[in-house]
This record gives C-alpha cells, sequence and structure tokens, in this order.
C-alpha cells in the first residue's frame, strides 16, 4: 500500500472516531420515568451541539429552582418548526422530561407546552412511552 493510501486512510479512520466520540448516549437519562414540571423560561439556549432550555421551577418552599432540559441540535428543531425566538425569558411553560437518574434538577425534554398552548417536542423523535403496568 502507497503512502497517500495509507494517510487517507488514517485520516477517514480519525474523522469516524471522533464523530463516535463527539455524539454521546441517553443512558443519564431515566427513559422509563416521564416528570411534568411548569415553570418560567430563564433562557433557551440555540446552540449546538444540543440546544437547552432553562426555566425557574417553584420549589414548594415560596423559592424557584433551576432546571436545565436538554434538547436536539438546532437543525433537528428547526425541521420542527422552532425558532431561535419560539421562548423567551419569562414565558410560562410545562415541560415534560426523562429526569437525570441522579435526581439533580435537570432532564430530556420530551414535550413543552408553549404560552400560546403549541406542543413542541425536542426536535427529534421522543422515546416510546414507558410500558404500562
Amino acid at each position: 500500500m502507497n503512502i497517500s493510501r495509507q494517510l487517507v486512510l488514517l485520516c477517514v479512520s480519525v474523522l469516524v472516531a471522533s464523530a463516535a466520540w463527539a455524539h454521546h448516549s441517553f443512558a443519564m437519562f431515566d427513559l422509563e420515568k416521564m416528570v411534568t414540571v411548569e415553570g418560567t423560561v430563564k433562557e433557551f439556549q440555540w446552540t449546538n451541539p444540543h440546544c437547552w432550555l432553562q426555566v425557574m421551577v417553584p420549589d414548594g418552599k415560596g423559592g424557584t429552582q433551576e432546571w436545565s432540559f436538554e434538547m436536539g441540535a438546532m437543525g433537528m428543531l428547526a425541521r420542527t418548526g422552532w425558532k431561535s425566538t419560539t421562548l423567551k425569558p419569562n414565558d410560562k411553560v410545562t415541560v415534560i422530561m426523562n429526569p437525570l437518574k441522579s435526581g439533580a434538577p435537570s432532564g430530556r425534554l420530551l414535550k413543552v407546552t408553549l404560552p400560546d398552548g403549541r406542543v413542541m417536542g425536542p426536535g427529534g423523535n421522543a422515546p416510546p412511552p414507558p410500558p404500562a403496568g
């Protein structure tokens, strides 16, 4: 095998490996649970590789707790009707998510009900609901 062919194969191998490394799993989320929280948008981060929604949720003690929700990539969201301006600070939302297994205030967004009543997804296909029973 000549040196230029070896170099091409090496470059392809590095690219494939880096793409696999960059993609992460959803193993940290409890995909068997769906939790609903209501709160006020603090920030909607229209960024790659994943968009994020920060929501201030009442803590039941008179205060609030910041929750972080991971969503799909900008392109995935845009294909399903999202825009960078879909959510603004102080918007009231209801979020359905798969919580973190650790119990920290974060999760994988499955659906969000916007102030105008529209229901939007995470930008990709949500996992199937957990089995009944």
